[in-house]
Protein backbone atom coordinates (compact mmCIF):
# COMPACT_ATOMS: atom_id res chain seq x y z
CA UNK A 1 0.00 0.00 0.00
CA UNK A 2 1.39 3.42 -1.20
CA UNK A 3 2.19 6.11 1.86
CA UNK A 4 -1.37 8.37 0.22
CA UNK A 5 -3.11 5.54 1.26
CA UNK A 6 -2.17 5.12 4.76
CA UNK A 7 -2.99 8.59 5.59
CA UNK A 8 -6.66 7.86 6.53
CA UNK A 9 -6.83 11.67 5.54
CA UNK A 10 -10.01 12.37 2.84
CA UNK A 11 -7.62 13.42 -0.33
CA UNK A 12 -8.03 16.66 -1.38
CA UNK A 13 -8.65 17.49 -5.69
CA UNK A 14 -7.15 20.74 -5.94
CA UNK A 15 -4.41 19.23 -8.80
CA UNK A 16 -7.98 19.49 -11.13
CA UNK A 17 -8.74 22.62 -10.46
CA UNK A 18 -5.07 23.47 -11.50
CA UNK A 19 -5.62 21.12 -14.37
CA UNK A 20 -8.57 23.37 -15.27
CA UNK A 21 -6.22 26.48 -15.42
CA UNK A 22 -4.31 24.87 -17.42
CA UNK A 23 -7.51 23.92 -19.52
CA UNK A 24 -8.77 27.31 -19.72
CA UNK A 25 -4.78 29.35 -20.51
CA UNK A 26 -4.70 26.64 -23.58
CA UNK A 27 -8.53 27.72 -24.40
CA UNK A 28 -7.30 31.22 -25.03
CA UNK A 29 -4.52 30.56 -26.49
CA UNK A 30 -6.23 29.28 -29.26
CA UNK A 31 -9.11 31.50 -29.47
CA UNK A 32 -5.94 34.16 -29.37
CA UNK A 33 -4.57 32.57 -32.59
CA UNK A 34 -7.73 31.88 -34.45
CA UNK A 35 -9.02 35.26 -34.33
CA UNK A 36 -7.68 36.12 -37.44
CA UNK A 37 -8.10 33.42 -39.56
CA UNK A 38 -12.32 34.16 -38.90
CA UNK A 39 -11.79 37.90 -39.54
CA UNK A 40 -8.86 38.05 -42.05
CA UNK A 41 -11.47 37.03 -45.58
CA UNK A 42 -14.71 38.31 -44.70
CA UNK A 43 -13.48 41.39 -42.87
CA UNK A 44 -9.98 42.52 -43.41
CA UNK A 45 -8.51 41.49 -46.44
CA UNK A 46 -11.55 44.38 -48.19
CA UNK A 47 -10.49 46.63 -46.05
CA UNK A 48 -6.89 46.32 -46.85
CA UNK A 49 -6.52 44.78 -50.29
CA UNK A 50 -5.26 41.78 -49.25
CA UNK A 51 -5.23 38.68 -51.01
CA UNK A 52 -3.97 34.84 -50.39
CA UNK A 53 0.02 35.46 -50.52
CA UNK A 54 -0.40 38.35 -48.12
CA UNK A 55 -2.60 36.02 -45.55
CA UNK A 56 -0.31 33.41 -46.52
CA UNK A 57 3.24 35.57 -45.50
CA UNK A 58 1.76 36.47 -42.12
CA UNK A 59 0.62 33.34 -41.07
CA UNK A 60 3.95 31.42 -41.96
CA UNK A 61 5.97 33.92 -40.25
CA UNK A 62 3.75 33.70 -36.81
CA UNK A 63 4.49 29.69 -37.42
CA UNK A 64 8.15 30.11 -38.14
CA UNK A 65 8.50 32.65 -34.83
CA UNK A 66 6.47 30.12 -32.78
CA UNK A 67 8.30 27.44 -33.97
CA UNK A 68 11.72 29.37 -33.02
CA UNK A 69 10.47 30.42 -29.46
CA UNK A 70 9.32 27.20 -28.62
CA UNK A 71 13.18 26.16 -28.65
CA UNK A 72 14.28 28.70 -25.90
CA UNK A 73 10.61 28.94 -24.27
CA UNK A 74 11.37 25.76 -21.94
CA UNK A 75 14.17 27.02 -20.80
CA UNK A 76 12.93 30.72 -19.95
CA UNK A 77 10.23 28.75 -18.09
CA UNK A 78 12.38 26.76 -15.68
CA UNK A 79 14.37 30.13 -15.24
CA UNK A 80 11.12 32.28 -14.40
CA UNK A 81 9.79 29.34 -12.41
CA UNK A 82 6.09 28.50 -12.97
CA UNK A 83 4.51 31.01 -11.92
CA UNK A 84 5.98 33.88 -13.16
CA UNK A 85 6.92 32.05 -16.33
CA UNK A 86 3.37 31.95 -17.29
CA UNK A 87 2.53 34.69 -15.95
CA UNK A 88 4.70 36.25 -18.65
CA UNK A 89 3.98 33.99 -21.26
CA UNK A 90 -0.04 35.01 -21.47
CA UNK A 91 0.39 38.82 -20.53
CA UNK A 92 3.12 38.84 -23.62
CA UNK A 93 0.62 36.83 -25.92
CA UNK A 94 -2.85 38.94 -25.02
CA UNK A 95 -1.11 42.12 -25.29
CA UNK A 96 0.16 40.67 -29.19
CA UNK A 97 -3.51 39.95 -29.68
CA UNK A 98 -4.95 43.28 -28.72
CA UNK A 99 -2.24 45.10 -30.46
CA UNK A 100 -3.91 43.53 -34.24
CA UNK A 101 -6.64 45.92 -33.82
CA UNK A 102 -4.05 48.88 -34.00
CA UNK A 103 -2.68 47.59 -37.19
CA UNK A 104 -5.74 49.82 -39.38
CA UNK A 105 -4.84 53.02 -37.42
CA UNK A 106 -1.17 52.85 -37.86
CA UNK A 107 -1.79 52.18 -41.84
CA UNK A 108 -4.20 54.94 -41.86
CA UNK A 109 -1.72 56.93 -40.32
CA UNK A 110 1.22 56.07 -42.59
CA UNK A 111 -0.88 56.36 -46.05
CA UNK A 112 -2.61 59.69 -45.02
CA UNK A 113 -6.04 58.24 -44.63
CA UNK A 114 -8.65 58.64 -41.82
CA UNK A 115 -11.56 55.57 -41.97
CA UNK A 116 -11.76 52.36 -42.54
CA UNK A 117 -13.71 53.18 -45.60
CA UNK A 118 -11.00 55.46 -47.39
CA UNK A 119 -9.16 52.83 -47.05
CA UNK A 120 -11.50 50.60 -49.01
CA UNK A 121 -11.88 53.41 -51.55
CA UNK A 122 -8.14 53.49 -52.08
CA UNK A 123 -6.86 53.05 -56.26
CA UNK A 124 -3.71 52.74 -57.79
CA UNK A 125 -0.77 52.70 -56.37
CA UNK A 126 -1.70 53.40 -52.77
CA UNK A 127 -3.60 49.99 -52.96
CA UNK A 128 -0.07 48.27 -52.54
CA UNK A 129 0.94 50.64 -50.36
CA UNK A 130 -2.19 50.29 -47.62
CA UNK A 131 -1.65 46.37 -48.55
CA UNK A 132 2.29 46.07 -47.89
CA UNK A 133 1.95 48.17 -44.88
CA UNK A 134 -0.87 46.76 -43.11
CA UNK A 135 0.64 43.37 -43.41
CA UNK A 136 3.92 44.43 -41.94
CA UNK A 137 1.86 45.80 -38.69
CA UNK A 138 -0.09 42.36 -38.71
CA UNK A 139 3.11 40.42 -38.85
CA UNK A 140 4.63 42.62 -35.84
CA UNK A 141 1.46 41.86 -33.71
CA UNK A 142 1.89 37.96 -34.62
CA UNK A 143 5.55 38.04 -33.81
CA UNK A 144 4.77 39.41 -30.04
CA UNK A 145 1.68 36.72 -30.52
CA UNK A 146 4.14 33.87 -31.31
CA UNK A 147 6.72 34.78 -28.73
CA UNK A 148 4.17 34.76 -25.91
CA UNK A 149 2.12 31.42 -26.71
CA UNK A 150 5.27 29.55 -27.53
CA UNK A 151 5.42 29.60 -23.78
CA UNK A 152 1.93 27.83 -23.21
CA UNK A 153 2.74 24.27 -23.90
CA UNK A 154 6.15 24.33 -22.16
CA UNK A 155 4.84 25.79 -18.67
CA UNK A 156 1.74 23.57 -18.96
CA UNK A 157 3.96 20.56 -19.19
CA UNK A 158 5.28 21.14 -16.56
CA UNK A 159 2.78 22.57 -14.03
CA UNK A 160 0.99 18.99 -14.89
CA UNK A 161 4.40 17.15 -14.13
CA UNK A 162 4.35 18.99 -10.54
CA UNK A 163 0.62 18.52 -10.08
CA UNK A 164 0.48 15.16 -10.94
CA UNK A 165 1.72 11.51 -10.46
CA UNK A 166 3.24 9.52 -13.84
CA UNK A 167 0.42 7.29 -13.67
CA UNK A 168 -2.15 10.45 -14.21
CA UNK A 169 -0.45 12.91 -16.50
CA UNK A 170 -1.59 11.65 -19.67
CA UNK A 171 -5.38 12.00 -18.66
CA UNK A 172 -4.54 15.58 -17.34
CA UNK A 173 -2.10 16.21 -20.57
CA UNK A 174 -5.35 15.49 -22.58
CA UNK A 175 -7.66 17.23 -20.23
CA UNK A 176 -5.58 20.79 -20.60
CA UNK A 177 -4.67 20.35 -24.19
CA UNK A 178 -8.37 19.78 -25.13
CA UNK A 179 -8.41 23.24 -24.44
CA UNK A 180 -7.00 23.49 -27.91
CA UNK A 181 -10.60 22.05 -29.05
CA UNK A 182 -12.78 23.94 -26.77
CA UNK A 183 -10.97 26.85 -28.00
CA UNK A 184 -11.21 26.26 -31.73
CA UNK A 185 -15.16 25.36 -31.04
CA UNK A 186 -15.44 29.04 -29.58
CA UNK A 187 -13.66 30.36 -31.63
CA UNK A 188 -16.15 30.10 -35.19
CA UNK A 189 -19.28 30.99 -33.32
CA UNK A 190 -18.04 33.93 -31.19
CA UNK A 191 -15.55 35.78 -33.12
CA UNK A 192 -16.98 36.74 -36.79
CA UNK A 193 -20.28 37.89 -34.57
CA UNK A 194 -18.51 40.03 -32.54
CA UNK A 195 -16.42 41.13 -35.53
CA UNK A 196 -20.25 41.58 -37.17
CA UNK A 197 -21.17 43.47 -34.62
CA UNK A 198 -18.52 45.95 -33.74
CA UNK A 199 -15.63 45.43 -35.66
CA UNK A 200 -12.74 42.72 -36.58
CA UNK A 201 -10.73 45.19 -33.52
CA UNK A 202 -12.92 44.34 -30.75
CA UNK A 203 -12.84 40.78 -31.94
CA UNK A 204 -8.79 41.19 -31.11
CA UNK A 205 -9.60 43.18 -27.90
CA UNK A 206 -12.12 41.20 -26.26
CA UNK A 207 -10.08 37.90 -27.08
CA UNK A 208 -7.22 39.18 -26.50
CA UNK A 209 -8.92 41.09 -23.41
CA UNK A 210 -9.56 37.25 -21.55
CA UNK A 211 -5.92 36.49 -21.13
CA UNK A 212 -5.39 39.39 -18.75
CA UNK A 213 -8.23 37.67 -16.81
CA UNK A 214 -6.65 34.55 -16.17
CA UNK A 215 -3.54 36.04 -15.44
CA UNK A 216 -5.39 37.70 -11.96
CA UNK A 217 -6.87 34.41 -11.14
CA UNK A 218 -3.17 32.65 -11.53
CA UNK A 219 -1.82 35.13 -9.52
CA UNK A 220 -3.74 33.80 -6.31
CA UNK A 221 -4.67 30.26 -7.21
CA UNK A 222 -1.12 28.78 -8.26
CA UNK A 223 1.50 27.78 -5.30
CA UNK A 224 3.88 24.57 -5.82
CA UNK A 225 2.04 21.72 -4.32
CA UNK A 226 3.90 21.80 -1.25
CA UNK A 227 3.76 25.26 -0.89
CA UNK A 228 -0.47 25.40 -1.89
CA UNK A 229 -2.40 25.90 0.96
CA UNK A 230 -5.23 24.23 -0.70
CA UNK A 231 -3.52 20.92 -0.90
CA UNK A 232 -3.40 18.76 2.00
CA UNK A 233 -1.31 15.70 3.35
CA UNK A 234 -3.35 13.60 1.45
CA UNK A 235 -2.97 15.01 -2.07
CA UNK A 236 0.50 15.97 -1.50
CA UNK A 237 1.53 12.19 -1.07
CA UNK A 238 -0.65 11.14 -3.89
CA UNK A 239 0.94 13.53 -6.53
CA UNK A 240 4.67 12.75 -4.99
CA UNK A 241 3.66 9.45 -4.92
CA UNK A 242 6.62 8.12 -7.58
CA UNK A 243 8.98 9.25 -4.76
CA UNK A 244 7.98 6.14 -2.90
CA UNK A 245 9.09 2.65 -3.62
CA UNK A 246 5.91 0.39 -4.04
CA UNK A 247 5.52 -1.05 -0.13
CA UNK A 248 7.61 1.01 1.53
CA UNK A 249 7.19 3.99 3.96
CA UNK A 250 7.69 7.64 2.58
CA UNK A 251 11.15 8.89 3.55
CA UNK A 252 12.51 12.18 3.49
CA UNK A 253 13.96 13.57 -0.25
CA UNK A 254 16.89 15.51 -0.50
CA UNK A 255 16.73 18.11 -2.40
CA UNK A 256 19.29 18.21 -5.47
CA UNK A 257 20.31 20.54 -8.03
CA UNK A 258 18.62 19.17 -11.37
CA UNK A 259 22.05 18.72 -13.76
CA UNK A 260 21.83 20.64 -16.69
CA UNK A 261 21.96 20.02 -20.09
CA UNK A 262 22.94 21.98 -22.88
CA UNK A 263 20.70 22.53 -25.72
CA UNK A 264 22.63 20.31 -27.97
CA UNK A 265 22.72 17.07 -26.25
CA UNK A 266 19.21 17.08 -26.66
CA UNK A 267 19.71 15.59 -29.84
CA UNK A 268 22.00 13.09 -28.29
CA UNK A 269 18.45 11.28 -27.54
CA UNK A 270 16.45 9.19 -29.71
CA UNK A 271 13.39 10.18 -28.08
CA UNK A 272 13.90 14.43 -28.77
CA UNK A 273 13.70 12.94 -32.79
CA UNK A 274 10.90 10.56 -32.29
CA UNK A 275 9.10 13.60 -30.63
CA UNK A 276 9.82 16.24 -33.03
CA UNK A 277 9.14 14.11 -36.38
CA UNK A 278 5.66 13.08 -34.71
CA UNK A 279 5.22 16.98 -34.28
CA UNK A 280 6.29 17.89 -37.95
CA UNK A 281 3.93 15.02 -39.19
CA UNK A 282 0.96 16.67 -37.44
CA UNK A 283 0.98 20.14 -36.33
CA UNK A 284 0.86 20.98 -39.97
CA UNK A 285 -2.14 19.66 -40.81
CA UNK A 286 -3.68 20.74 -37.87
CA UNK A 287 -2.46 24.10 -37.75
CA UNK A 288 -3.51 24.07 -41.93
CA UNK A 289 -6.97 23.33 -40.86
CA UNK A 290 -6.63 25.93 -38.22
CA UNK A 291 -5.73 28.84 -40.31
CA UNK A 292 -7.11 27.50 -43.90
CA UNK A 293 -10.81 26.41 -43.29
CA UNK A 294 -12.66 29.50 -43.04
CA UNK A 295 -11.15 30.77 -46.32
CA UNK A 296 -11.79 27.48 -47.75
CA UNK A 297 -15.53 27.59 -47.27
CA UNK A 298 -15.45 30.84 -48.74
CA UNK A 299 -13.75 30.59 -51.80
CA UNK A 300 -15.21 26.87 -52.52
CA UNK A 301 -18.58 27.22 -51.46
CA UNK A 302 -19.22 30.94 -50.79
CA UNK A 303 -20.15 30.43 -47.43
CA UNK A 304 -18.54 33.09 -44.65
CA UNK A 305 -17.75 32.73 -41.03
CA UNK A 306 -20.10 34.82 -39.81
CA UNK A 307 -23.18 33.15 -41.81
CA UNK A 308 -25.10 30.00 -39.62
CA UNK A 309 -23.69 27.37 -41.77
CA UNK A 310 -20.02 28.63 -41.92
CA UNK A 311 -19.85 28.58 -38.17
CA UNK A 312 -21.94 25.30 -38.22
CA UNK A 313 -19.36 23.77 -40.71
CA UNK A 314 -15.84 24.55 -38.65
CA UNK A 315 -17.68 23.96 -35.03
CA UNK A 316 -18.48 20.40 -36.64
CA UNK A 317 -14.87 19.87 -37.86
CA UNK A 318 -13.60 20.97 -34.30
CA UNK A 319 -15.53 19.55 -32.40
CA UNK A 320 -13.88 15.73 -33.87
CA UNK A 321 -10.90 16.76 -32.27
CA UNK A 322 -12.24 16.50 -28.71
CA UNK A 323 -11.66 12.90 -29.07
CA UNK A 324 -8.06 13.49 -28.34
CA UNK A 325 -9.80 13.93 -24.30
CA UNK A 326 -10.29 10.28 -24.55
CA UNK A 327 -7.32 9.85 -26.41
CA UNK A 328 -5.46 10.56 -23.24
CA UNK A 329 -7.79 8.14 -20.64
CA UNK A 330 -7.17 5.54 -22.98
CA UNK A 331 -3.79 5.17 -21.52
CA UNK A 332 -4.85 5.37 -18.03
CA UNK A 333 -7.46 2.58 -18.94
CA UNK A 334 -4.79 0.06 -20.37
CA UNK A 335 -2.67 0.73 -17.14
CA UNK A 336 -5.79 0.11 -14.67
CA UNK A 337 -6.85 -2.84 -16.48
CA UNK A 338 -3.71 -4.80 -17.51
CA UNK A 339 -0.86 -3.57 -15.41
CA UNK A 340 0.78 -2.90 -18.67
CA UNK A 341 3.61 0.35 -17.80
CA UNK A 342 2.81 3.87 -18.88
CA UNK A 343 5.27 3.91 -22.06
CA UNK A 344 3.44 0.90 -23.48
CA UNK A 345 0.23 1.77 -22.72
CA UNK A 346 0.74 5.28 -24.74
CA UNK A 347 2.11 3.43 -27.80
CA UNK A 348 -0.88 1.56 -28.08
CA UNK A 349 -3.61 4.01 -27.94
CA UNK A 350 -1.48 6.37 -30.42
CA UNK A 351 -1.71 3.41 -32.52
CA UNK A 352 -4.94 2.89 -32.51
CA UNK A 353 -5.74 6.35 -33.00
CA UNK A 354 -3.00 6.99 -35.92
CA UNK A 355 -5.60 4.80 -38.02
CA UNK A 356 -8.42 7.52 -37.74
CA UNK A 357 -6.78 10.50 -39.85
CA UNK A 358 -6.73 8.31 -43.02
CA UNK A 359 -10.69 9.23 -43.20
CA UNK A 360 -9.81 12.47 -43.99
CA UNK A 361 -8.89 11.34 -47.38
CA UNK A 362 -12.50 11.10 -48.13
CA UNK A 363 -12.66 14.87 -48.18
CA UNK A 364 -12.04 15.91 -51.41
CA UNK A 365 -14.20 13.29 -53.44
CA UNK A 366 -17.16 13.71 -51.44
CA UNK A 367 -16.75 18.00 -51.03
CA UNK A 368 -18.03 17.54 -54.39
CA UNK A 369 -21.06 16.68 -53.53
CA UNK A 370 -21.52 19.09 -50.24
CA UNK A 371 -19.43 20.82 -48.28
CA UNK A 372 -20.30 18.93 -45.45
Amino acid sequence: MNAFQKTGEKMTNYRWTICAMLFFATTVNYLDRQVLSLTWDEFIKPEFHWNEVHYGTITSVFSIVYAICMLFAGRFIDWMGTKKGYLWAIGVWSAGACMHALCGIVTEQYVGLHSAAELMAATGDVVVVVATVSMYCFLAARCILALGEAGNFPAAIKVTAEYFPKKDRAYATSIFNAGASIGALIAPVSIPLIAKAWGWEMAFIVIGALGFVWMGMWVFMYDAPSKSKHVNKAELDYIEQDKYEEGAAPVAVEEKDEKKMSFLQCFTYKQTWAFAAGKFMTDGVWWFFLFWTPSYLNTQFDIKTSDGLGMALIFTLYAVTMLSIYGGKLPTIFINKTGMNPYAARMKAMLIFAFFPLVVLLAQPLGTFSPW
